[in-house]
């Protein structure tokens, strides 16, 4: 009998539309990666996938007139902006003030002296300007290593913006950090932040929050197996999950997702239009299917119909998961689910609205592929999550062999 595939149709479905947004821009080996399966297992998804459609049909051709229509409805909107721009830019007042008194000169004060040196000479200016001679030749001495410094910047604030665009604006100043020391450059993060503060480079910040627990109170509740203690020592030893939902045009989209708090990988998720028991069994299933075997591992989430139901209990009890939950309305017993939310919200739905479910399955399983293979975490050291279960294994297999 042929062993059941890993990788369930839901996935194997997302990750042909991942390959197909790519548009040839990146290479299987390079999707493949991201999702950490074999270049030649996405390519034969893809193959299979493309005798099964025939041109003009699926989801592609539905969704084209809903993005034609997002597309037109946004350009009509910036025209109307464009419009009204100077009225409401904020710009100063013509003839207004730039700066507040003495600024002109305190900022650039040895550009003036240089500037009018030889109109005024040089003790004249020095004495009027309340400055020292003597600092104003320091200054004229450090011309050059102050040249330098500024190409180091220039060079350095030219790699941040890089790291930043390759993010999407999500990376922060502590996370670019992470990302350029592991590049190899040896940069103080303060250095980092000024560079960052006086170019107007920031990452993205989550503004809003809003709760979608919604308890049986019937339901017998699982005992509190974590107690907001969110690590472990081994993987596999303590998994969390739970949903949350997007909104698509005038509908929702749910999203079950499983983590497992050793490593902070996703290791199973299942998109879908309800909020049934299905959803968090499919991600659940995935998690174990990921992990090869059945487990002996704790699975907490809050106290949600789902997670309390009857059809969910039998699952876990199937593959030997031990219930974990946390009590009714306290976010701090779910914190990292809760946290993972904040992430995935804040680096993908930040003042936007998605008009179709195939864009929005397509940009979650992206950052989703993203978050596993890429991303770096603070908690990690800002390895991400695959890199620190690989480090980990290692580690462990060492540790076996002495």
């Amino acid at each position: 009998m042929a062993r059941p595939s890993k990788y369930n149709a839901e996935f194997r479905s997302d990750a042909v539309a991942l390959w197909r947004a790519s548009a040839g821009r990146r290479t299987f080996r390079d999707v493949a990666a991201d999702l950490n399966v074999n270049p030649e297992t996405l390519r034969t998804w893809v193959r299979d996938a493309e005798g099964r459609t025939a041109p003009g049909c699926g989801p592609e051709a539905e969704d084209v007139q809903a993005e034609l229509a997002r597309l037109r409805a946004e350009t009509a909107r910036l025209l109307k902006a464009e419009k009204g721009m100077a009225a409401r830019a904020g710009d100063p007042a013509s003839g207004g003030r730039l700066f507040r008194e003495g600024d002109e000169v305190k900022t650039r004060r040895w550009d003036f002296v240089s500037t009018y040196a030889e109109t005024f000479g040089i003790q004249r200016i020095c004495r009027v300007l309340q400055v020292s001679r003597s600092g104003y030749y320091r200054w004229i001495a450090g011309a050059e290593a102050r040249q330098e410094r500024q190409a180091a910047d220039d060079a350095l604030t030219a790699e941040i913006r890089e790291i930043h665009t390759e993010h999407k604006g999500t990376y922060g100043i502590r996370r670019i950090h992470a990302e350029l020391r592991g590049f190899g450059h040896t940069v103080n993060r303060k250095r980092v932040e000024r560079l960052m503060r006086v170019n107007k480079i920031e990452g993205r910040h989550l503004r809003r929050r809003r709760r979608t627990t919604v308890p049986d109170r019937l339901a017998p509740p699982a005992p509190d197996l974590v107690r907001r203690d969110f690590s472990a020592g081994q993987l596999d030893e303590k998994w969390c999950g739970d949903i949350t939902y997007v909104q698509v045009g005038g509908a929702w989209l749910y999203l079950a997702c499983v983590l497992d708090i050793c490593s902070r990988r996703v290791i199973g998720w299942s998109m879908a239009s309800h909020m049934r028991a299905e959803l968090v069994i499919d991600a659940l299933k995935m998690a174990v299917a990921t992990r090869d075997c059945s487990v002996d591992v704790i699975f907490h989430a809050d106290r949600g119909s789902q997670y309390t139901s009857d059809a969910f209990a039998q699952v876990c009890d199937e593959f030997g998961i031990r219930r974990s939950m946390g009590r009714v309305g306290s976010t701090y017993d779910n914190a990292l689910a809760e946290s993972f939310w904040q992430g995935l919200k804040r680096e993908t739905m930040h003042q936007r609205l998605f008009s179709t479910m195939r864009r929005a399955r397509l940009e979650i399983f992206q950052w989703l592929t993203y978050y596993n293979a890429r991303r770096r975490h603070s908690v990690l050291n800002y390895l991400s999550p695959d890199e620190f279960e690989q480090q980990h294994q290692r580690e462990r297999k060492l540790t076996l062999a002495a």
